[in-house]
This record gives structure tokens, sequence and C-alpha cells, in this order.
């Protein structure tokens, strides 16, 4: 079995020689691949170093691409492999417990396991970033609420893959909403998500994370909230018409109570604006069933691509 350990670095010299002898211990089988992700430090060069110096098949990828989900993009397109495991190379994340999250794949025959290091309120304890605690719970909750589902870390860097997911998933994402997007994904398309709980452990002294709290925050919520948009039309643009047809009710009571009282409107304007408002409600809405008609129509034709190419492999 061919197993691929991918690691995204930017800026990792600190951590990266580590975090390769940690995993090379843990599952020495596996071909290590690091994507240097355009580092201004020597990340590349240690990594080429050490992986030559161990003998792995693996090697250093280059992308010179800013940006998390360009270096696990050109990493998927590179890499053929029938596991794959993405984790950051931040030393956070425990190596040992690799072939724990292999054997939840296969058996459970997922397509996704998922390193969970919220259990036992470990990610709480050891991130010193209150605001990184409060943003991955806001998106868990808005995640498991718009999919129905019970996921208990959505954003966690430690991810386990099957080669049938990892071909067929199209990266449209640059960032570090990378881990957001891949769990839409596998949600809207039912693809069988597994979690194990881990350890997980602050940054090493000396390692700087490259993570904003409030711009990446803001990017992650936006993926999100496309996401909705994108995958969930009909609900996105139909609590849009709800809104502005509440709207459209209240400020149309006021000359609707006048011409009760009085037989006559003097609020013209607000006649207008209540008018414009259930119109601008009643086009929304429209738009949001002929999103989810096209919708529906996009999922059959992946589940059919993805079932032809399941019998071709």
């Amino acid at each position: 079995m061919n197993i691929a350990i991918i690691l995204p670095a930017f800026n990792e010299e600190v951590t990266i020689q580590s975090t390769i002898s940690a995993f090379h211990q843990a599952i020495p089988e596996a071909s290590i691949y690091v994507v240097n992700n355009n580092s201004t430090d020597r990340t590349g060069e240690l990594a080429a170093a050490l992986l030559s110096e161990i003998h792995n098949t693996g090697y250093v990828i280059v992308e010179q691409k800013q940006g998390k989900g360009n270096a696990v993009k050109t990493a998927f397109s590179h890499i053929n492999a029938d596991i794959y495991v993405l984790v950051d190379a931040d030393l956070t994340y425990p190596a040992y417990q690799v072939r724990e999250l292999i054997a939840a794949l296969l058996k459970h025959k997922a397509d996704m396991v998922v390193g969970n290091r919220q259990a036992n309120g470990n990610y709480k304890s050891e991130n010193k970033r209150s605001f990184h605690v409060f943003g991955n719970q806001l998106v868990n909750y808005l995640v498991n609420r718009i999919f129905s589902a019970k996921l208990l870390d959505i954003m966690s860097g430690y991810r386990v893959f099957s080669n049938r997911f990892v071909k067929n998933y199209p990266i449209l994402v640059e960032g570090f909403e990378i881990e957001t997007d891949i769990t839409l994904h596998a949600l809207h398309h039912q693809f069988k998500i597994v979690e194990v709980d881990i350890e997980y452990k602050d940054r090493p002294e000396g390692s700087q994370s490259k993570l904003n709290t409030f711009s990446d925050g803001f990017r992650i919520i936006f993926t999100v909230l496309q996401i909705f948009r994108f995958y969930k039309p009909f609900m996105f643009f139909g609590y849009l018409a709800l809104f502005f047809a509440m709207t459209s009710l209240c400020i149309g009571y006021i000359p609707i109570k006048e011409f009760i009282d009085t037989h006559y409107i003097t609020k013209i304007p607000l006649v207008i604006l209540a008018s414009g408002l259930g119109i601008l409600s009643v086009v929304l809405l429209g738009i949001g069933l002929m999103l989810d008609a096209l919708r529906r129509q996009e999922d059959m034709q992946y589940q059919l691509h993805l079932l032809n190419w399941t019998q071709r492999k």
C-alpha cells in the first residue's frame, strides 16, 4: 500500500526536520513530501537534506504561489498514492498517531479521517490564542447547522484521505480556509468522514504561526457563507427572501393602517419602498429555486462521475 505524507511548509525551518523525523520514525514505509510554499528561510534546503539522509522516497515540491490551499492543490496533483496524510509541519500534531488514523480509514472504509484536537479540551488548553479557539467553535457551529452534521473539529490540520477523495476534489481556495473547504465538499457530496481523537500541542518556542486571527478568520467565515450559497442555494436565497418579505410587511404596515383609518395614503415613499422590497423577496426566492434545480443537476453529474471513476479504478 502506497502511503504519502504531505507537509505544506512556509518558513518552518525550526520544525521541519523534527516533523519529518517524527513521521519517518512512526511510519518508515511512507513517502514524505514537503511542499515548500514560497519560504524565505531554509525550509526547503533542510527538508531536502534530511529526506536524502534517511533515504525516504519522498521529495520537496516547490509551490511559489502563496497559500496553503495552493500548496495542497499542487501536492494532490503531483502525488499518486493509495492513502494521503495531510498534516502541518509545525510539530503541533502527533506523528505517533498516524497509524491510528490510517487504521480508522481502512476499518470504516472512509474517505476522510480527521484528527480531533478538541478531545478532552486539548486544543483549548494548548492553544494560547483565544480568538482562534472561538473561531474554531463558530465555524464548527455554522457548518454543523448548515449540513446537519455532528463534526467536532472541522478546521483540524491533521487528515487522512482515500485516493478516491483526493482525485475527485477540486480545490478552489488558496489559503488557510482549505480545511473548511475540504470538510464542506465532503459533507455536501456525502463522502464518509470519521473523526479520531488526537493529542495537540502548541508550537514549540521559536516557531511562529502564519495565521492572522482576524483576516484568516474572516476568510474562513466568508468561505462558509460562499459554500452555503453554492451548495444550499434555496436555503441561502430563501432566508434572504424571507428577510426582505418581513421587512416589506413591517414597512408596509404603516401606509396600510393609514388607508384603513382614513381611506387615504400620504406616505407614498413607504409604499414604494415596501413594494420594492416585496418584489425583491419574490425575485430572490425565484433565484433560489432556479439555482437549487441547477445544483441538483450538478450533484447528479458529480455522483455519476464518481461512480464511473470508481468502476474504472
